[in-house]
């Protein structure tokens, strides 16, 4: 949810540039990885050598890859999660100082991803003949990693599947976590492919003052709440590592495959770990990197090692997804491709994602009306005006009022989101008018969720949980 700073700026044309030449390098590569003609190649190459001379006479730089066109911002594309100015971004910590959230130009920027702009967008609804995601149309996810490519071989006929996952750190889920479920949910519907859910169960136990058997409670307890979003159990694998582990020589095989290509050098460099941590933290990355390859789930893929895979998660999951792609050609495997969403804003403030920790920084799945009300009444942040006369006279800012940034979200009428936009920054609506627009959208969403949770038995989750062969022949 953040101003897209610097349009019409000499930073701006630095970061197009920036942006095309990540793709046309991308796309050097992959001419020269399916041996395309040498004219094409050559004339791929051209493109590229010229789009690095218009970036150095931008900028005065060298062009590199996953480095930003600005010397202010500190960039290393397979180093750690740094600090950019005020924003720190990795897999356990997310904040920012501003009130707008983390600026996620500059993150695509120091990620080396690519932009989800609008010709992807269009490309997406051409292929699948639907209308794209309002997550899609409205920026929340925003950030890719080789999506084209996952749409060149779809439109060539050949399948793709779609991994996404949970780490079970409590009995319940709160909205924030909806999101790459529902998005996820979308994604299969349209492209009808098979999906994976990992749920890090092994993760929590290792990072948290968890027993085993809590975290697998958890484990099966979110499994409740994933598959209470509507997915379909004959095209939905959903699983906790402490039992697949266990049962797959498939997956223990990729798992131990990938520990041998990744050094300690730099696991340390991309995620942090120290000499304190335990070895289960270090060797922990191989095991969510492994459902990115197909053979992971022979049951499900036939023992084919060569199916792409799309990985829908939020942004602070990337460091895991850079490493497995890191790692992919070494053990002749396809790369996974991503795409990333923004974070769900805390009620306080976008200056942290919410925590399911913290019960008054999120609403929880299992809240009742009155609580969702008392909530975002109490402690949802206001981008209102002190006095309504003031309101009336200035005018809101939607840009760091949660109320409106939850709507974004959750209110799917593209015009009712933007009439309310103009209403509020006119001042026209007031802050407890706003509120009271989010209120009367999440309650009947969670409600009908928490419905939906009562109907999934135990046995619906054992068919979920088990590994089988689902409605797709490989």
């Amino acid at each position: 949810m953040t101003d897209h700073q610097g349009l019409g700026s000499p930073d701006h044309t630095a970061f197009d540039l920036h942006q095309k030449l990540t793709a046309q390098g991308e796309k050097v590569r992959t001419l020269k990885s399916e041996k395309a003609p040498k004219a094409e190649i050559d004339a791929a190459v051209q493109v590229l050598l010229k789009l690095k001379e218009d970036y150095k006479t931008v900028t005065g730089q060298d062009y590199k890859a996953g480095s930003p066109p600005t010397s202010t911002i500190v960039s290393n594309s397979n180093g750690p999660a740094v600090e950019d100015g005020d924003d720190q971004v990795d897999p356990w910590n997310v904040s920012t100082t501003s009130a707008k959230g983390v600026d996620y130009d500059k993150l695509i920027l120091r990620f080396g991803s690519s932009k989800i702009d609008q010709d992807l967008i269009d490309r997406i609804g051409r292929i699948t003949g639907q209308t794209p995601h309002h997550f899609l149309r409205r920026g929340i996810f925003f950030s890719h990693r080789d999506m084209h490519q996952v749409l060149d071989a779809y439109e060539k006929k050949k399948s793709f599947f779609l991994y996404t996952g949970r780490g079970p750190s409590s009995g319940s889920l709160h909205v924030g976590h909806l999101i790459p479920f529902i998005f996820t949910k979308w994604l299969q519907d349209v492209f009808d492919v098979p999906l994976v859910i990992q749920l890090t169960d092994d993760e929590k136990y290792l990072w948290k003052d968890l027993t085993q058997e809590e975290c697998y409670r958890f484990a099966v307890e979110n499994a409740k709440d994933v598959i209470a979003c509507g997915f379909d159990v004959n095209k939905t694998f959903i699983f906790s590592d402490f039992d697949y582990m266990g049962m797959s020589p498939a997956f223990y095989r990729n798992v131990v495959k990938i520990q041998k290509h990744v050094t300690f050098n730099q696991v340390k460099g991309i995620f942090g770990f120290t000499d304190s941590d335990c070895i289960g933290k270090v060797s922990f990355p191989a095991i969510q990197a492994a459902p990115s390859f197909s053979s992971s789930f022979p049951q499900i893929f036939n023992e084919r090692k060569d199916l792409h895979c799309l990985i829908p998660c939020a942004i602070d999951q990337d460091p895991y997804f850079r490493m497995t792609r890191d790692v992919a050609p070494r053990i002749n495997y396809p790369k996974p491709a991503l795409m990333h969403s923004t974070f769900f804003p805390a009620l306080q403030g976008a200056q942290t994602k919410m925590s399911a920790s913290d019960p008054n920084s999120s609403i929880f799945l299992t809240d009742t009306p009155k609580q969702i009300k008392n909530k975002i009444n109490k402690h949802a942040f206001s981008g209102g005006k002190d006095t309504i006369e003031e309101h009336r006279k200035y005018g809101g800012n939607p840009d760091v009022d949660v109320s409106f940034m939850y709507l974004t979200f959750f209110m799917e009428d593209d015009s009712r989101l933007e009439k309310i936009r103009q209403d509020y920054t006119s001042g026209a609506l007031l802050t407890g008018e706003l509120k009271k627009c989010l209120i009367e959208t999440l309650q009947p969403m969670i409600a009908a969720h928490q419905e939906r949770r009562k109907q999934v038995t135990d046995e619906l989750v054992k068919q979920f949980m088990t590994p089988r062969k689902l409605d797709f022949n490989f």
